[in-house]
């Protein structure tokens, strides 16, 4: 389908800040490929302060991510482009990437259905996971694998879906009950002293 102007100028805009600023293009390129690896060791931290407040959060994240990724793949299906440096001419392309359809982001799916969870338990430092979804985003577009609309849409989506999860998980026993049989075998294969309630707002 057709891209209309305004994504494309929106695109141009954001893309063009790398050719104009080159010295930004690594960072771009960190954040649009690699801040991945810091997300996953952010869900890992967070499991494994051992505390049911993070654990819960972490559980809601990766549910939230599970229904995003199905939104997005039904969006996928009535709307359908190739990534910018594939239709448009002069694209500063930082990164290699298939050419498939680029909406929406998957990235910016993954990144907000996640973070925005981390946001709705953790304000206090969720606001920082925010900041990480939105430069992710970003870099997308200044890599030249998306457009702003995939982006927005995907950040849609993953919002949505983290409030469904952080509404619903908690509802769900067998999840409280399965998390309750894992923390006897971790506490029998790695013994910890409890945390109390105070201890685990430190984290």
């Amino acid at each position: 389908m057709s891209i209309s102007q305004v994504n494309i100028d929106a695109f141009r805009a954001i893309n063009d800040i790398g050719i104009k600023n080159v010295s930004l293009d690594p960072i771009a390129i960190f954040m649009a490929d690699y801040m991945i690896f810091v997300l996953a060791l952010g869900m890992l931290v967070y499991w494994f302060t051992r505390t049911n407040k993070n654990r819960m959060m972490v559980i809601q994240g990766g549910v939230a991510f599970v229904i995003a990724e199905v939104l997005g793949k039904i969006a996928g299906t009535m709307y359908y482009h190739n990534q910018p440096f594939a239709e448009l001419p002069h694209v500063n392309q930082l990164i290699a990437h298939a050419v498939d359809n680029a909406f929406p982001s998957d990235h910016s799916i993954l990144f907000f259905s996640i973070c925005f969870s981390f946001w709705l338990v953790r304000k206090k430092e969720g606001w920082i996971w925010l900041i990480v979804a939105v430069i992710v985003g970003i870099s997308r577009i200044m890599v030249g694998v998306h457009y702003p609309g995939d982006v927005l849409t995907g950040a849609l989506i993953g919002i949505c879906a983290a409030v469904f999860s952080y509404w619903l998980v908690p509802k769900l026993s067998f999840v409280t009950s399965v998390l309750t049989k894992y923390e006897k075998v971790e506490q029998a294969v790695l013994p910890i002293k409890a945390k109390t309630e105070d201890q685990s707002n430190h984290f």
